[in-house]
């Protein structure tokens, strides 16, 4: 974290656009504030919108703000929240969750520094630092076309990229005593840890980082036995965290005792065998069509269709020309009756009177 405060001290005395990386909860909204506090901006208000809990169809009035008549419902002019933070900055969480359309009127709002709310024709100089956060993997975004380049490029002036708790264990005992002392205050508590529960919170995984960790520290304060609660699920992670691929593909490999070596060659083995049995299907396939060709002849009545042999991989298909052959007698009898069933047989011709 401490390339991230050099950054934030470089960058915090100007209007440069912020791009925040990183996993949900290591703290991105923080370095937000951090950067708004120590610019000449502080005095100005800190408005955040959290871009993935508006739906789609108001996120642009909510932004933009609309004037009266607008659409339906729109009694009067409500201002955006662009307008909001003048003199001060806008945070734009979750600035992946935005749809295409908006990510193009974000980005000419981002170019030109003005915008025209919803229904109206004038133009707005926005007076505003924007700093936008995401959790989303933008490159792999941008290749599914679900993110703008041209918007990420413009976004990503300066990019900041949060690590989570787990690479940096060595401020989890501070954050921990600053969660202690300020539920202490809160709720009216005096409660310390113990010497196991803080090697528990070292040794935690903290899938959830920073918020996960102020849960569990709240957790504490609050129960009677939360360092209890803890110290159990701290175990139970323990015993099912998984192995790493590596281990997995070496206990695959190892023979143990109830599993004998693997013998050399069993997968040629297993896909000859396939070969051999697709053959042998297909060959019985071929002699059940020819059977019907035979008894069809002998009994005089039409052919019936004939059954495609199965699709087996591996398997060598045989054609027999003469198992097709079908006596001319035989087709020129079934064009009969079917010119009879459908009455188009040819009447024959009356005798003179």
């Amino acid at each position: 974290m401490r390339a991230i405060w050099s950054v934030i001290e470089d960058v915090a005395d100007t209007d440069a656009t912020i791009l925040l990386r990183g996993e949900s909860g290591v703290g991105k909204d923080f370095v937000g504030r951090a950067v708004h506090t120590r610019s000449a901006r502080r005095g100005g208000p800190f408005v955040k919108v959290n871009c993935a809990a508006i739906p789609a169809e108001l996120l642009e009035s909510e932004l933009f703000g609309h004037e009266r008549g607008a659409f339906t419902g729109a009694y009067r002019r409500k201002l955006g929240l662009f307008e909001c933070a003048r003199g001060g900055t806008i945070y734009l969480d979750e600035i992946a969750e935005l749809s295409l359309t908006l990510q193009a009127k974000l980005l000419h709002v981002l170019q030109d520094f003005c915008f025209s709310r919803v229904g109206g024709n004038g133009s707005i100089a926005i007076n505003a630092r924007v700093i936008a956060a995401t959790n989303r993997d933008l490159e792999r975004a941008m290749a599914r076309r679900e993110f703008r380049e041209d918007l990420y490029h413009r976004v990503n002036v300066v990019e900041l990229r949060v690590p989570p708790l787990r690479e940096r264990r060595d401020e989890i005992l501070p954050l921990a005593a600053e969660f202690l002392a300020r539920f202490n205050e809160r709720y009216g508590r005096q409660k310390e840890l113990s010497a196991e529960s803080l090697a528990h919170l070292t040794e935690y995984p903290w899938a959830g980082n920073v918020r996960e960790l102020e849960n569990v520290v709240r957790r504490m304060v609050v129960l009677a036995d939360g360092e209890g609660a803890f110290a159990a699920l701290a175990a139970g992670r323990a015993k099912r965290a998984p192995r790493s691929a590596g281990a997995r593909v070496l206990a695959r490999r190892e023979p143990g005792p109830d599993r004998p070596p693997r013998r050399a060659g069993g997968g040629a083995d297993r896909a000859r065998g396939r070969a051999r049995a697709g053959a042998l299907e297909s060959r019985r396939g071929l002699a059940d069509s020819q059977g019907q060709l035979q008894d069809a002849a002998q009994q005089d009545r039409p052919v019936p269709p004939h059954p495609a042999p199965a699709r087996t991989r591996g398997a060598l298909r045989a054609f027999d020309p003469d198992a097709w052959r079908v006596p001319a007698w035989n087709l020129l009898r079934s064009a009969r009756w079917r010119g009879f069933r459908t009455g188009r047989r040819r009447p024959r011709a009356r005798g003179g009177g």
